[in-house]
């Protein structure tokens, strides 16, 4: 009998119940970690609910856009897309005319908000430029001292 005849050997029980041991080890360690995960994520959806949602709407717009569409997809989604596109525009065009109404009672008009805005952004340019040479010359005082 040469040495491929033989049978492999059984492997002896201190073996067996080290692997057995391992594999339960590891086992458990995995459950406890998905555990763990699911909690958070259960915590983390009770505190965001908000960002939850929004967070599914665009991982499910991500997986629509990668998913090919059929022909008959195609077919019978049209007309809901033409009605969601027609009132997203009428909700716009509301929006802007409520907002254009709400100015037009108040001391509020096109030249009062540019000339705000304006001024607005005079005021944050300077105080960006002067944080900016503080620092600069701070950095150059700090590098020569």
């Amino acid at each position: 009998m040469s040495k491929s005849d033989k049978k492999p050997a059984k492997p002896e029980p201190a073996r067996q119940e080290l692997a057995t041991s391992k594999v339960t080890t590891a086992y458990e360690a995995a459950r406890d970690k998905a555990s763990g995960a699911v909690q958070s994520t259960v915590s983390l959806l009770e505190s965001n609910p908000l960002a939850a949602l929004l967070g599914g709407i665009a991982l499910g717009a991500a997986a629509g856009a990668l998913v090919p569409r059929s022909d008959k997809e195609k077919a019978l989604l049209a007309p809901l897309g033409d009605k969601l596109a027609a009132a997203a525009a009428a909700a716009i065009a509301a929006g802007r005319e409520a907002g254009a109404e709400a100015i037009k009672g108040t001391a509020l008009n096109k030249d009062t908000l540019r000339d705000q805005v304006t001024s607005l952004l005079g005021e944050a340019t300077k105080a960006a430029t002067a944080a900016g040479t503080a620092a600069f010359a701070a950095g150059r005082d700090k590098v020569s001292g």
